[in-house]
């Protein structure tokens, strides 16, 4: 038999130095937990200060903010009384609280970009709120009113950065837009010597004012619209033609002292840019690059005005009419004549709210106008009749983007809601949906979309900063289309369909090979970026082909607009012509004309020809 001793020895050792281990555990938890508690005691007590720091300063504001009040009113007070006896005209400080104006609408916006207005920026019932791209938040707590369902609660502050874009700077005045700094004739910035210098003979700026006004805060709430008109237009809703001048020849392209390098003609000082490189209109101008030869001349044939933000322009197949899309109400003008030849404005819609009319898109055949608005449906408008001919519903979100198949058989909608849809023109049905549920955390609201000239394919950029393809026969997601390093807010086509381009809130535009999904492109070709344009100094809203691909056109922020050569990746020219965010372009399918909508409550017609010898 064999002795046990031994064994029930070894399990005692063995238990009290398991016992022996866990007390020495057991005693090291105790003093994490005390180390702990003391740490949060710690931190508990420094966001107490803070807190209180916090809460001083915001004490300390309020104090120093209702002095500076009331010292402004002794010295108005005293300057009032001044000119009672004789003295120079009193003029209000600028600290000094006014009555609010009616300003025009802020411009649509990127909605991830919402988060970006500065909170330096206090929230005042006078700044004017515009047509977000997306519906349901409060007009102060984002530019685009909030991605409403993309995580963001009603009411949540605004962080702080810079303006979102197409924000509304103000109207331009004595020192220019927004009132901050020193402009020249023409809207620009002053360089420092010329505000040293002055500027003689300046020439007055239009304002959005001039033309037709803004509406009203309460016609806009009781849906206040324009009359119905099937003829020709008062004077006040035509554009005025302006008289062709000619720039003088055969003068040496010479670059002057001011102008910019690297594509940068925003930058570029106007009163330094020589005669040949420039053209100047009552109330635009042109600048042309002096790196590469001026191929073109650019004139504005008319001024269109509208009582609200202009968020959408779209010229028709046959380049005889062009679409307009504001609040509340569509518009088609005559080319040729600038006359405003009717207004389409659904009269069962809600009249309480403001409702902005997004994209616009005419039929191949003329015979129909689709348009795109807040209320998350799209209207198909018989223009013969205009009347209504479907309504399409079925997006969860603001529509932002619309197209037409070429054969003018299907309709094409990008919305917030992330979803891209196919609809039958005849029936009014949906026929198709591509959703985007690749995007992960963040927020993939769809900005624009296009067809490819073939009808094979459709393109969608969105706010995640990617493009993306896919196949119209299968259904399929052929490509995503990775390189912005900003929402991307505009695609189109090339007329071959061998590339397309984008414009995004990097400020910049890209053209992209598409490889095998091009027109002639081989299985084994890839989507590649051939070149990335840098020129606006702002977010690049909007982007359009020429008819025979030779130029694209690129609005920004910037209030600019510039004419690019895909061939060379070279900026031709930039215009300014707006005095707010230019924040669509189009151009004519038939002649050498395009079209400009901005926040400025203005669409202008302008017109480019090729010159017959290059300057």
């Amino acid at each position: 038999m064999v002795p046990s001793a031994p064994l029930s020895s070894r399990v005692t050792e063995l238990l009290e130095g398991l016992r022996a281990e866990y007390d020495a555990l057991n005693q090291e938890a105790s003093n994490m937990r005390l180390f702990k508690d003391e740490y949060e005691q710690r931190i508990n007590s420094q966001i107490s200060e803070i807190q209180a720091v916090q809460q001083n300063l915001y004490e300390l504001e309020r104090a120093h903010h209702k002095i500076r009040q009331q010292y402004e009113e002794e010295i108005m007070r005293l300057r009032r009384e001044l000119e009672a006896r004789g003295g120079p005209v009193a003029t209000p400080s600028p600290f000094l609280q006014q009555p609010p104006q009616q300003q025009p609408h802020q411009v649509p916006l990127p909605p991830q970009h919402q988060q970006q207005v500065a909170m330096s920026q206090p929230h005042s019932a006078s700044m004017p709120h515009g047509p977000g791209m997306y519906s349901g938040m409060p007009p102060t707590s984002g530019p685009h009113g909030g991605p409403n369902g993309s995580g963001m609660p009603h009411g949540q502050p605004p962080m702080a950065g810079e303006p979102h874009p197409g924000a509304y700077m103000g109207p331009p005045g004595q020192y220019g837009p927004g009132g901050a700094v020193p402009v020249n004739p023409h809207g620009q910035p002053m360089t420092p010597q010329q505000q040293a210098a002055g500027i003689k003979d300046r020439k007055p700026v239009m304002t959005p004012s001039q033309g037709l006004p803004p509406p009203s805060h309460q016609q806009q709430q009781q849906g206040g619209l324009p009359p119905m008109s099937q003829g020709m237009p008062g004077s006040s809703q035509m554009g005025n033609r302006q008289t062709p001048t000619q720039p003088p020849r055969n003068v040496a392209m010479v670059p002057a002292r001011g102008v910019a390098t690297d594509n940068q003609l925003a930058d570029m000082d106007l009163e330094m840019v020589p005669a040949n490189m420039k053209r100047e209109g009552a109330d635009w101008f042109v600048i042309y690059n002096p790196k590469v030869p001026r191929l073109l001349n650019i004139e504005n044939l008319f001024t269109l005005e509208h009582n609200s933000v202009v968020c959408c322009v779209k010229f028709s197949n046959d380049g005889k009419y062009l679409a307009t899309g504001c609040n509340r109400v569509t518009q088609i003008w005559n080319v040729a004549t600038g006359a405003n030849e009717c207004m389409l404005a659904d009269k069962t819609a809600t009249k309480d709210i403001d409702l902005y009319i997004r994209a616009v898109c005419f039929s191949p055949d003329g015979k129909y106008l689709v348009t795109g608005a807040e209320d998350k449906q799209i209207r198909v408008w018989d223009i013969q009749k205009r009347t209504i001919q479907h309504v399409l519903t079925g997006h969860d979100q603001d529509i932002y983007s619309l197209d037409f198949s070429p054969d003018g058989s299907t309709i094409l909608s990008g919305s917030g809601d992330r979803t891209v849809r196919l609809w039958n023109l005849e029936s009014g049905k949906e026929v198709c949906k591509f959703t985007i549920d690749d995007m992960g955390p963040r927020d993939a609201g769809v900005t624009s979309v296009a067809f490819s000239p073939n009808g094979k394919l459709v393109a969608a950029s969105s706010l995640d900063k990617m493009i993306r393809l896919w196949e119209v026969s299968s259904g399929n997601l052929l490509e995503r289309i990775d390189g912005h390093k900003d929402s991307v807010y505009a695609v189109a086509f090339s007329p071959d369909g061998q590339s397309l381009l984008s414009g995004s809130l990097d400020k910049t535009l890209r053209i992209w090979d598409l490889g095998r999904f091009g027109t002639n492109g081989r299985s084994s070709d890839r989507v590649t970026a051939r070149s990335t344009l840098v020129g606006h100094k702002d977010f690049v809203l909007s982007v359009a082909y020429s008819p025979d691909g030779n130029w694209f056109v690129s609005g920004s922020k910037d209030r600019g607009v510039q004419f690019w050569d895909p061939r060379t990746s070279q900026t031709q020219c930039m215009l300014q012509g707006h005095k707010n965010s230019v924040i669509s372009v189009a151009l004519s399918p038939t002649q050498m004309y395009f079209a400009t909508g901005s926040g400025d409550c203005r669409a202008r017609i302008w017109s480019y020809e090729t010159l017959p010898t290059p300057m």
